[in-house]
């Protein structure tokens, strides 16, 4: 498990557009990973 302060390994994810885009190609860069877990849940 991930804890704050700790760097995330690389992964990849599919953005709105199609592509595919991978942490590694964010490096230097300043990014906002958010999880919204209700947006998958029914009702």
């Amino acid at each position: 498990m991930v804890k704050q302060g700790d760097l995330a390994p690389d992964f990849s994810l599919a953005a709105h557009d199609g592509t595919t885009i991978s942490l590694k190609d964010l490096r230097g860069k300043k990014v906002l990973l958010w999880f919204y877990p209700a947006a998958d849940t029914p009702g």
